[in-house]
């Protein structure tokens, strides 16, 4: 990647056109920030399409708590990709796990030609997956396109090293795009460590749910 990106985390219509003035590249849809970020409502979809002409990714995640979906959950992440895809929207985010902590490449898979053409990212269910090193290679052999990950840390500051080592084990295969915990005081670290690539932020500096327009100003700026 020539020059890094930027990615905003939008839990309401707000960030998203916050995000979008102050310089961000994509956006990713959710709502319930507490549950870590859960499926958007249609209606909210329809909108932040309206308003984003940057990139606008929507999370498929039916619950939050764990990645282990039962088959009621995994067909309304089947009937979401379907639905979302008529938006219009520029790529999906989701990740689905075994009970022992593996990718679940099965459903994975299923999820990844249902969306097509359009890329995928594995969320940050790869923060608990039970190997990296096994996961990142079914991960990129399920066909996703991005990993968004805190290097399985309580944010990327912590899982740094780990995001070094996969950084350097995917090659280029795959992007790296870390998440969890960065702010524009901390993404010059990450970027001297990882090089250009996508990086991750809800951008939110106080208690709400909203992104800070400083704060997504002062992200892009370091990029």
């Amino acid at each position: 990647m020539e020059k890094s990106q930027l990615e905003i985390a939008c839990f309401n219509l707000d960030s998203v056109e916050i995000a979008q003035a102050n310089g961000a590249n994509r956006i990713e849809l959710c709502v319930n920030m507490k549950e870590g970020g859960t499926t958007p409502g249609l209606s909210l979809v329809q909108a932040a399409r309206e308003k984003a002409k940057i990139g606008l990714n929507v999370i498929i995640r039916p619950r939050g708590g764990d990645f282990v979906f039962t088959d009621a959950e995994f067909e309304v992440m089947k009937q979401n990709i379907i639905e979302y895809k008529k938006c219009n929207v520029d790529g999906f985010v989701f990740g689905n796990l075994n009970a022992d902590g593996s990718v679940n490449i099965a459903q994975n898979t299923t999820l990844i030609n249902l969306a097509y053409p359009l890329p995928c990212t594995f969320h940050r269910a790869f923060d608990v997956v039970s190997d990296v090193f096994k996961s990142l290679e079914d991960v990129i052999n399920c066909g996703f396109k991005t990993i968004l990950t805190s290097g399985q840390g309580k944010n990327v500051e912590e899982g740094i090293d780990v995001l070094i080592a996969v950084s350097q084990k995917a090659n280029n295969r795959i992007i790296i795009m870390p998440g969890g915990g960065l702010r524009s005081s901390n993404i010059g670290l990450l970027k001297e460590k990882l090089g250009n690539t996508f990086f991750h932020s809800s951008a939110i500096t106080d208690s709400g749910e909203t992104a800070s327009a400083v704060e997504v100003n002062a992200l892009t700026a370091k990029l």
